[in-house]
């Protein structure tokens, strides 16, 4: 197996691009920004063809270091959730509804009504929710197909439309289980034909198409793959490929990933599985997390307060931080105060106290998997701005009982260029 293997990710920031080799060692990276999305309220929408122009930029960014001759595969992921509308030769209909758009309040009520409990369609920011918004306005006009942001960036470089995979396709509503559209679709009157051939993220597709191709000095025989969301592809870029590999988000808020051997549903903790392959990537959200943190310490007063911690000589203080009240899982209360008494009178404690509270918060969102059906935790790697901290590193180490590192590369576009080298999730 020889050439180069190209992972496009489209952010909400920018379009980065990374070529690595078939050891997986990469080859080069390039970035390209992009301007905000319009913001009307809950509309928050995007003109797509800022995404081609700078996924085409990011493309020839990366040609000026890297041979782009050599390329074999390609695969795009995009925002989970973003969706438009594109006539038969992939001309857009609609703007780009961004994953955050919620302005679909009616039909989300609508799904809301009709769909299981376990699909991930639900909310006013579902593809789903913004397809009935698409086909109820007036957009639908020569639409052909109802394509997702990572969908309609790939079917330009194959000019082949109307492809999705199945983790895009799991918000619009797609059965990951029965691995087909579920009848349910129908009685919320979706066009069917709309709705995009769903594959396997990394199952190749189409060839380039040979213009494009042509234009950014790739060749025409390199295949397009299905693709991902950005989500996704940032958890195989941390290379846990065994169930029971986990990946803790310590970001502003806390998302735990896991590997698992079956689907895990608890729609009302906020938890779904994406289909990765024959295995599942179940994944929960905290309320816990960076903001719980910074209502008590800046990022200098927490940078300065770093070495006094004693990650081995646990405080006692049975912490659980919240920025405000309400906790989503792994317990589910609206209502929820957070726990941050009693105050020690020195700042060091108080601040290793909150380190080891939100470890604990960790702990039981993966023991709270567990009880839904995960597999017993393997090893936990770390990915934001938290995962940096090697006190708190230490910490969770102590509190999860398992291995904890910090991951070595997170970028989507880095998980992307795996799946087109594996054709497929690990």
């Amino acid at each position: 197996m020889g050439g180069l293997y190209l992972g496009i990710d489209v952010g909400t920031g920018g379009v980065r691009a990374c070529a690595i080799d078939p050891q997986a060692g990469i080859r080069g990276f390039a970035s390209i920004a992009l301007p905000a999305p319009r913001v009307d309220g809950n509309a928050i929408d995007q003109t797509p063809e800022l995404w081609w122009q700078a996924a085409i930029a990011a493309i020839r960014k990366l040609g000026e270091t890297v041979p782009l001759g050599d390329v074999t595969r390609i695969v795009v992921d995009g925002t989970s959730g973003t969706l438009l509308l594109v006539d038969a030769a992939g001309r857009p209909c609609s703007p780009g509804l961004m994953y955050n758009d919620a302005r679909a309040t009616h039909e989300a009520a609508r799904v809301a009504a009709i769909a299981p409990l376990e699909s991930g369609a639900h909310g006013a920011s579902s593809a789903l929710a913004k397809l009935l918004y698409l086909q109820n306005d007036g957009y639908v006009g020569d639409a052909r197909h109802a394509v997702h942001q990572a969908d309609w960036i790939a079917g330009r470089l194959a000019n082949h439309h109307g492809i999705s995979d199945e983790n895009n396709a799991l918000k619009l509503g797609y059965d990951p289980v029965a691995r087909a559209w579920p009848s349910w679709l129908d009685q919320l009157g979706v066009r069917d034909d709309l709705l995009p051939e769903v594959l396997v993220p990394g199952t190749p597709f189409s060839e380039m198409d040979p213009q494009i191709a042509r234009s950014l000095g790739l060749p025409a025989t390199a295949h397009v793959a299905a693709g991902t969301t950005d989500g996704v592809a940032a958890f195989i870029a941390t290379r846990a490929d065994q169930p029971g590999d986990a990946v803790t988000s310590l970001g502003t808020t806390l998302v735990v990933k896991q590997l698992a051997t079956q689907p895990i549903f608890a729609a009302d903790q906020g938890v779904y599985s994406h289909r990765l392959g024959e295995r599942w990537l179940a994944g929960g959200a905290s309320n816990s997390g960076g903001a719980a943190l910074l209502l008590h310490f800046t990022a200098d007063e927490m940078e300065r307060l770093t070495p006094q911690v004693e990650p081995d000589a646990p405080t006692g203080l049975d912490y659980y931080p919240l920025p405000k009240p309400g906790e989503r899982f792994p317990i589910a209360d609206p209502g929820l105060a957070a726990r941050i008494t009693p105050r020690p009178a020195e700042d060091c404690r108080f601040f290793q106290g909150l380190l080891e509270g939100i470890a604990s918060v960790e702990a039981l969102a993966y023991r709270q998997l567990a009880r839904l059906g995960a597999p017993r935790l393997r090893r936990v790697i770390g990915i934001g701005g938290g995962a940096k901290n090697d006190a708190w590193t230490r910490i969770r180490h102590r509190v999860l009982g398992v291995p904890v590192s910090v991951a070595e590369q997170t970028e989507a576009s880095y998980g992307a260029a795996l799946l087109a080298l594996n054709g497929g999730p690990p």
